[in-house]
């Protein structure tokens, strides 16, 4: 697929229809202009020459009414380019938004979050600048340059070739600036994402700025980030300003080469005053739309960069999708065709699995691990920091693929189901409690979106979080602010909990999600998971031995593999590491 086909793949058809009559409506407005300077001509050698005044009158008026549909026509193609590249831009974001939805977190850590926020908006906006552009002025410069450098000719064609020998020097100038500007531009385009960066990270992390009173540090960071768009900017822009100044230059010097050459011809009975006014106005048509051409071409520096940046998105494939459809027997021993489209239990069996972020085996994060999990278990994972005990259950939904080794959930290799079903059987609560704009039971409604009120509150009074929600003068309607802004941290913990369960998932887990409660709250939650989920597969990743020690069974990781495995009892007489935590905390108690 070209790269064309790839910007404007899915544009609606009444937006098609607007691209397509913005350049008409621009043909139209050029023929009209095309025809006014013969016109104005016939005025001056007839009329004026032979002081018929009436004639004057007649072509005067048709003059207008001409300039009138000009008018018309250009307003035209000006709303119908606008409609034609807002709806492109709507398209393209679209497009682009929907395809990062597809990736994997190893597609997303290829673009840093802020180059795909630069690329939605920024490098989109240049492109539906250039669109906009480019189906008026694409159409309407070289439609004038070529009816104006035709009827020029018509007039006189010694005179015109003053435009065969400017077009050439001015094409060659205008290669060569495209050619050193676009490198310029693409470096712009990085500092661009540079300063994204740095707001987003000052934004989310603004409380800890404010703490720190790092505020006047952010304040020098941003101002280089702001001052290193503003030199690149100045760098890349600088070459193509030189466009303009040059395209004066040259029409001012043809216009006084017509005009020299012109009067002597007038002088010699060669050609008359209309023809000469005429052609000067021709002259002024094609310059006119050399220059117009010059502004397309410095868009498409511009844009060119944008186009590359966006394509990359488009173009990437995403790391992990669902399998090919083939034909298969399902869960319950029928024939279908596609991939596994239900997770059967909760059952979690890893086999020499070993995995590394950039896909180097010299340099894996888990290393030949080997579990099994029965469904309905309490499971506890503990260790270190960076012992990798994320990056282990982030296996099971296929957040990542395994490096070698499988994963099989319900007896059946996490990568013959279909990605969907998968993920719909696994909910997860991660370390970061992510809340949205909206209200808590929007939020709730992440996990069921036809969920009742009945449901929302049981998988809240599991979660610990009904009292607290109905202690709001709005209960669940109360709104949450962005990203839950006026929540506890325990509070959003505990929101995130009801919203995974009212997925009633085959496997809940919970990775140091009850971090921010208290140990009497988290106790609460563990037992109300037992007993309302005794058939889901429950893992809960954490720091504290107290969240753990009444688990079925108590996996201990360190530097990416299985230590130790057992229950409370057995690893603190069989783990050191286990014992270890168990006895720091304790004497802290």
């Amino acid at each position: 697929m070209s790269t064309v086909s790839k910007l404007i793949s899915g544009l609606e058809k009444k937006y098609r229809v607007f691209s397509v009559l913005s350049p008409i409506s621009m043909i139209g407005e050029v023929v009209m202009e095309t025809v006014i300077p013969l016109l104005m001509a016939k005025i001056i050698d007839n009329g004026i020459a032979n002081k018929d005044i009436s004639y004057v009158l007649r072509m005067g008026l048709l003059m207008v009414a001409l300039s009138l549909i000009s008018l018309a026509f250009g307003a035209l193609g000006g709303v119908f380019a606008a409609q034609g590249a807002t709806g492109f831009s709507r398209n393209l974001r679209r497009n682009v938004f929907a395809k990062i939805q597809t990736f994997s977190f190893g597609n997303i850590d290829r673009f840093s979050t802020s180059s795909l926020v630069t690329r939605l908006t920024t490098d989109i906006t240049n492109l539906q600048n250039t669109y906009q552009m480019v189906v008026r002025m694409c159409f309407r410069a070289p439609f004038m340059l070529i009816s104006g450098t035709i009827m020029a000719c018509l007039i006189n064609l010694k005179l015109a070739t003053v435009f065969f020998i400017a077009i050439p020097f001015l094409g060659l100038f205008l290669f060569l600036i495209g050619r050193n500007a676009f490198p310029r531009f693409n470096r712009m385009m990085k500092q661009y994402d540079h300063l994204n960066n740095t707001v987003q990270e000052n934004l989310n992390a603004i409380r800890v700025v404010k703490s720190y009173v790092r505020g006047k540090h952010e304040n020098e960071k941003f101002s280089n980030a702001a001052d290193a768009v503003r030199k690149a900017q100045v760098f890349a822009e600088k070459l193509v300003v030189l466009t303009l100044p040059l395209m004066q230059l040259v029409m001012y010097a043809c216009i006084i080469v017509v005009l020299w050459f012109g009067g002597r011809m007038i002088a010699f009975g060669d050609m008359q005053t209309g023809e000469l006014i005429s052609f000067i106005t021709y002259i002024g048509q094609i310059l006119m739309s050399l220059m117009m051409l010059s502004m397309v071409f410095i868009m498409l520096v511009l844009s060119r960069t944008s186009i590359g940046r966006v394509v990359e998105v488009l173009d990437e494939k995403p790391e992990i999708t669902s399998p090919e459809p083939i034909s298969m027997i399902d869960a319950d021993g029928k024939s279908v065709k596609g991939a596994f489209n239900r997770v059967p239990n909760g059952s979690i069996d890893f086999k020499d699995v070993s995995f590394s972020y950039h896909k180097d085996p010299s340099n894996c994060v888990l290393n030949d691990v080997n579990l099994h999990i029965e469904s309905g278990q309490m499971v506890g994972i503990i260790g270190g920091t960076g012992a990798s005990k994320s990056t282990l259950v982030s296996m099971i939904p296929r957040l990542y693929d395994v490096l070698s080794g499988t994963v099989s959930v319900g007896g059946i290799d996490v990568r013959k189901y279909d990605l969907k079903a998968l993920r719909d059987g696994v909910a997860m609560v991660l370390q970061k409690n992510v809340l949205f704009s909206g209200t808590i039971k929007d939020n709730l409604r992440w996990g069921d979106e036809n969920a009742g009120d009945a449901e929302i509150i049981e998988a809240c009074r599991a979660a610990d979080a009904y009292e607290f929600v109905s202690s709001f003068p709005d209960g669940f309607e109360t709104d949450l602010g962005q990203g839950g802004v006026n929540l506890s941290g325990g509070q959003k913990q505990r929101l995130c909990i009801a919203r995974a369960l009212l997925k009633k998932p085959k496997i809940l887990i919970l990775d140091d999600s009850t971090s921010a409660v208290d140990t009497a709250t988290d106790a609460r939650i563990r037992s109300a998971l037992r007993s309302s989920l005794p058939e889901t597969t429950k893992i809960i990743i954490a720091q504290r031995i107290n969240s753990v020690q009444d688990a079925d069974v108590i996996f201990v990781m360190d530097n990416g593999r299985i230590d130790g495995v057992g229950t409370h009892e057995q690893l603190l007489e069989s783990n050191a590491i286990y014992r270890e935590v168990y006895e720091s905390q304790q004497s802290k108690n």
